[in-house]
């Protein structure tokens, strides 16, 4: 349930939230399995495990919820091999060239026969909403991934205005600046890992791992037009991160001292470890998110 990436949105309005009505809602878009011609299905489950029947969890004002996809594995290789034996057979048989058009319709009558046979994989994304601070948060790498969910939430209670969140000044220049010991933020501490590129068409990319990050060698490049997109950085000794310029959150890692306090608290109850991991995880991303907007110049304000 530790989230080990985040992508976080700003809440644009204070929409009411009632657990009783969005448990219902949850309900109507509860996942389940793909059928025999289906090639994906996506859905809610319970947070806190399959065993249990709970969409949402809530906490201080927040709530987790859990999305499951579960989709057919088609290798594109044999339903290539399978088309191609097809076409042949026809051309040979009718004497006639068998073009894109018909080959496409083709392909799709191979891929539905096959959806029975096919296995399936499944992936959860857990999210969860601080009520209170107008904020979402998805454990996503990608925003792909996290569109799926938002997509699926829309869907689900009717409306959701989201934005990206935006800040006063411009990530990539101020953590640029960071590597050349400028005002570094008092409550972080920089890591070995950074990832530098040149804006641009044909911008070189270059990614730092072991690396004295003051060095002036990573200055050289700084002086020579390079900008830091990613960045690794650890706050306050309680998370470790690799910071996105577009304030994307990765390989997340708690403290011990964080992750002992979950466990100490829920003993050997499941659901009350669970109750106390996400108590943890929602305040610690409460205290974190005002303290990442002002490395950047605080929070613009959203749009009116």
């Amino acid at each position: 349930m530790w989230f080990k990436n985040c992508l976080f949105y700003r809440l644009s309005e204070d929409l009411n939230w009632d657990e009783d009505s969005l448990a219902s809602q949850l309900e109507k878009q509860k996942f389940s399995p793909c059928g025999k011609r289906e090639p994906s299905k996506y859905g809610w489950v319970s947070p806190l495990g399959q065993e249990h029947e709970q969409l949402q969890h809530w906490s201080n004002g927040c709530f987790m919820i859990c999305a499951r996809k579960e989709e057919k594995i088609l290798p594109a290789a044999v339903i290539k091999d399978k088309l191609l034996e097809k076409v042949q057979l026809i051309e040979a048989r009718e004497d006639r060239k068998v073009y894109r058009k018909e080959q496409q319709s083709m392909k799709e009558d191979i891929v539905h026969d096959c959806l029975p046979q096919a296995f399936t994989r499944s992936q959860r994304t857990f999210a969860f909403i601080d009520t209170r601070n107008h904020w979402l948060y998805i454990d996503a790498s990608s925003h792909g991934k996290a569109e799926a969910l938002i997509n699926l939430l829309r869907e689900t209670i009717g409306s959701l205005p989201l934005t990206l969140p935006q800040v006063q000044e411009s990530p990539a220049v101020i953590m640029s600046q960071w590597l050349r010991a400028e005002d570094v933020p008092h409550d972080i501490v920089l890591g070995n890992e950074c990832e530098l590129r040149e804006f641009g068409e044909e911008g070189s990319i270059l990614r730092c791992k072991n690396q004295d990050l003051l060095s002036d060698e990573i200055s050289q490049h700084l002086d020579a037009g390079k900008q830091v997109v990613k960045l690794a950085l650890n706050w306050q000794d309680s998370v470790q991160m690799m910071l996105g310029d577009d304030l994307s959150l990765k390989r997340l890692k708690f403290s011990d001292k964080l992750i002992n306090e979950g466990e100490e608290a829920g003993d050997a109850d499941p659901i009350a470890r669970f109750d106390a991991d996400f108590s943890l995880l929602s305040a610690e991303f409460a205290r974190l998110t005002p303290s990442l907007l002002d490395w950047f110049g605080g929070r613009r304000a959203d749009p009116i």
